[in-house]
């Protein structure tokens, strides 16, 4: 992915008015909120490629969560909450473009149509 095509696509977010993107420096944490997490997302340069390390908590009493992975460059991490029954999850995305590693607020996934797929009488041909 170029740098460009990972600008319009954060870019898309951000004129919709539900998200943006911060590129982060090495070392340097950005602030995520999602649902009822909180939390921070750094990351390191190493030789295998940029160690990411997300934590968070749900509150001061809560043991917090730490997802870490070593990105290469056009590769993604996402990291979602679930929502309640019929309602979509709360998604972030963290994308290694070339040398920059940009961090996406936390937005609603894309609500996807639910279908019934129960067979009918006459799907089964009876």
């Amino acid at each position: 992915m170029t740098r460009l095509f990972a600008e319009f696509a954060f870019a898309g977010l951000v004129w919709t008015g539900t998200s943006a993107a911060a590129e982060l420096a090495p070392g340097n944490g950005h602030s995520v909120h999602l649902a009822a997490f909180d939390g921070v997302v750094y990351y390191t340069v190493e030789q295998d490629g940029y160690r990411v390390v997300a934590t968070l908590a749900s509150g001061s009493d809560a043991l917090p969560l730490r997802i870490a992975s070593t990105l290469a460059p056009g590769q993604h991490l996402t990291i979602s909450v679930p929502g309640s029954a019929g309602q979509p999850s709360i998604d972030f995305e963290i994308l290694r473009d070339g040398d920059a590693l940009v961090v996406s607020d936390a937005i609603p996934a894309a609500v996807v149509d639910l279908v019934d797929v129960t067979p009918t009488r006459g799907a089964l041909g009876k």
